[in-house]
C-alpha cells in the first residue's frame, strides 16, 4: 500500500475501526493514542503488519447485546489514519500516532475471528479528501476568531491567543472541531461536514450557541 494516496482505488476495501466517542481525526490531522486493550493492540499488530490503516469513529445507538462498545452500532461516517509513529511501552502498551487520511462511509460490519471490528469502506462521498480543501480567506478567519472569543468570555475560559493566531486556518478548525466540549452527535456533525468551508461554518454556528461549562477552562 502506497504512502502517498491519490485516489480511493489507493484505499483499502476494508478497514479495522476503533470506537472512541468525542475522538476525532481529520484528513490531514494527527491524533497520538495509548493503546492498552488487547483487542485494539491486536488491531495496532494487525494495521502494522499490513495497511497500517485504522479508521477512527464514533459510536450510534444500540445495536445488539453484549458488552462493552460491541453493543453499539458505529457512526455512519469515519476518518482513516495512517500509523505513522508508534512505541511500545515496558508495560505492554502502543503508543502510536494516526495521521488522517480520508474520511468513509461504513458499508457493511465484516465478521472475522479477531476480536476488533472491521467495516467495509466507501471511501467515494469524501473522494476530494485525497486532494485537499481550497485555502480559506481572511473573513473566515476573522468569523471564527470573533465566535472563539465570545465563547470563551462566556465560558470565562483562558486561551492561549499567540499560539491561536499563528495556526495554520485549517488545523485551528479541526482542532477546535476536535478539542471544544461540544455533544458527540455536534462532533460528527462536524466530522461529516463536506469541505473544510462547511465545517468552519458549522463550528462557528455552535461557538456562537453553546455556553461552556462554568468554573474556568482552557483553550490551546
Amino acid at each position: 500500500m502506497p504512502r502517498v494516496y491519490r485516489k480511493i482505488t489507493d484505499l483499502p476495501a476494508a478497514i479495522p475501526v476503533f470506537p472512541l466517542g468525542g475522538a476525532l481525526l481529520f484528513p490531514r490531522a494527527s491524533l497520538p493514542l495509548n493503546i492498552f486493550e488487547p483487542r485494539y493492540l491486536a488491531m495496532v499488530d494487525s494495521a502494522l503488519a499490513g495497511h497500517r490503516l485504522i479508521g477512527m469513529i464514533q459510536l450510534s445507538g444500540l445495536a445488539h447485546t453484549g458488552a462493552g462498545d460491541e453493543t453499539h452500532a458505529l457512526a455512519r461516517v469515519g476518518c482513516a489514519g495512517r500509523i505513522t509513529a508508534f512505541q511500545e511501552t515496558d508495560d505492554g502498551r502502543y503508543l502510536i500516532t494516526l495521521s488522517g487520511i480520508a474520511r468513509f462511509r461504513v458499508g457493511e460490519e465484516i465478521t472475522h475471528d479477531s476480536p476488533y471490528r472491521l467495516v467495509r469502506t466507501d471511501w467515494a462521498p469524501y473522494a476530494h479528501d485525497l486532494a485537499g480543501d481550497p485555502a480559506l480567506d481572511d473573513s473566515a478567519r476573522t468569523r471564527l476568531f470573533a465566535a472563539l472569543k465570545a465563547y470563551i468570555a462566556r465560558g470565562q475560559m483562558r486561551a492561549e491567543w499567540s499560539a491561536i493566531e499563528e495556526a495554520p486556518l485549517d488545523a485551528l478548525i479541526n482542532s477546535l472541531s476536535a478539542g471544544c466540549p461540544f455533544t458527540n452527535p455536534e462532533k460528527q456533525a462536524l466530522l461529516e461536514a463536506r469541505t473544510l468551508a462547511d465545517r468552519c461554518a458549522a463550528l462557528i454556528t455552535l461557538l456562537e450557541m453553546e455556553r461552556p461549562g462554568q468554573g474556568g477552562g482552557y483553550v490551546q
